[in-house]
């Protein structure tokens, strides 16, 4: 019996990572396409047939709750979030790395604390109901912790680029691509402009 041989562990990482982030824009996708769908029969039902669908309203709201904090991690690795890094800029290289690694933590540990404050206030929340759909309303509250843990996951992943500013490519419309590397101050989309 042959052994395979192991992968090694920078690929294993890699390819994780390759995952988080495919089935992160998946769900957003999916999150995303069902409410347009959702909103566009609603209007349809209510406009043509004088009959609304009353838990659309409800569900498309905690959907929405939900592909904002998994979109998240996404929006971080992208260098979508806001940004103000003119002085940052200004310092040496090697103190601005270490400032780099500084904020990276600040940003990791506010994530944890999230994660558990968030799950707390959801199983708080858990043993009530929402209005129409009878659903428990620590649901929505679940986007919190499970959107903050993605995200903390997404910059554990790429930490080393987070610190180097090397953030994911950004396709923008028209098939242009934004590397994500900004000029002094301005973090991005926006930088490319």
């Amino acid at each position: 019996m042959s052994a395979t041989p192991a992968m090694p562990r920078h690929e294993a990482l890699d390819r994780a990572e390759r995952w988080l982030v495919r089935l992160n824009r998946i769900a957003v996708i999916a999150l995303m396409a069902s409410m347009a769908v959702l909103v566009f029969a609603n209007v349809v039902s209510r406009y043509v047939f004088n009959h609304s669908i009353i838990w659309v309203e409800e569900l498309t709201q905690y959907q929405m709750i939900w592909v904002a904090y998994l979109g998240a991690g996404l929006a971080l690795r992208e260098a979508r979030h806001v940004a103000v890094d003119t002085l940052q800029d200004l310092m040496p290289a090697a103190l601005r790395q270490m400032l780099r690694h500084v904020i990276a933590l600040g940003i990791a540990l506010f994530l944890a604390a999230l994660v558990v404050l968030g799950a707390q206030i959801a199983a708080f929340t858990w043993n009530q109901e929402t209005p129409v759909m009878g659903w428990p309303t620590g649901l929505p509250y679940l986007a919190v912790p499970v959107g903050a843990a993605g995200m903390l996951l997404h910059l554990l992943l790429f930490w080393r680029r987070f610190v180097a500013r090397e953030f994911d490519a950004i396709e923008e419309p028209g098939g242009e691509h934004d590397d994500g590397v900004a000029g002094p101050g301005v973090r991005g989309a926006e930088a490319g402009r």
